[in-house]
């Protein structure tokens, strides 16, 4: 079974660095057409099923897909974004300001240290690694979609791979619209593809994935 991770389309947070988990935006234009282009470029493998954060952007990002392979979308809250807390909707430098101490705690190890009044990444792992053995649960082989966003992509694939989830910003990038195909075998999991974008057109490809 193969699993493929894809962050959602780009919204207005992601493209001035916002923290953005709780939040419900849209996409914006050019995140719908990330979406379609995603549709048109895997629409025709053999899907089985499609697992989407409840948010606006996870779903819209998933539509073109779901509606093309005949899928319809499994909501799950387990892989929503990562809480944000009193960060919600600042950029990194309003919280570094207003929030100093534990901006600079949660930079060092956002694994045991949350957002203020947020969500610690052992939490996520928790919560998502549980949508993660569902999956498995129910589907031995071919193609699974998950839809889902920054963060929570860089912890499950960290789980997957067995790198401490406290290093997931240090670790690995997830731009917008960044596919990751991780293939369950015999021997664990194997990482086929990490925050792809090259289906994206070369102008959508070049924007600021953030």
């Amino acid at each position: 079974m193969k699993l493929f991770f894809i962050r959602h389309g780009e919204t207005t947070y992601s493209k001035i660095g916002g923290y953005c988990g709780d939040l419900d935006p849209e996409l914006t234009d050019d995140g719908s057409k990330m979406a379609q282009q995603f549709a048109e470029a895997y629409g025709d493998l053999d899907w089985k099923a499609a697992y989407v954060s409840p948010m606006k952007r996870t779903i819209a990002t998933s539509k073109f897909l779901c509606d093309r392979a005949r899928l319809t979308a499994e909501v799950r809250d387990g892989i929503k974004e990562l809480s944000y807390g009193d960060w919600e909707g600042k950029t990194p430098a309003d919280v570094n300001r207003e929030f100093h101490d534990d901006y600079i705690r949660w930079l060092t190890d956002p694994g045991w240290n949350a957002p203020t009044g947020g969500e610690k990444a052992i939490e996520l792992a928790r919560r998502s690694s549980e949508v993660i053995r569902e999956i498995q649960e129910h589907h031995e082989d071919g193609n699974v979609l998950v839809v889902s966003h920054k963060a929570t992509i860089r912890v499950m694939i960290c789980h997957l791979l067995g790198i401490d989830v406290g290093r997931f910003r240090d670790r690995i990038a997830m731009p917008v619209g960044g596919v990751s195909i991780v293939e369950f075998r015999e021997h664990g999991p194997l990482i086929h593809a990490l925050a792809d974008r090259s289906y994206l057109d070369p102008e959508l490809r070049t924007r600021p994935g953030t």
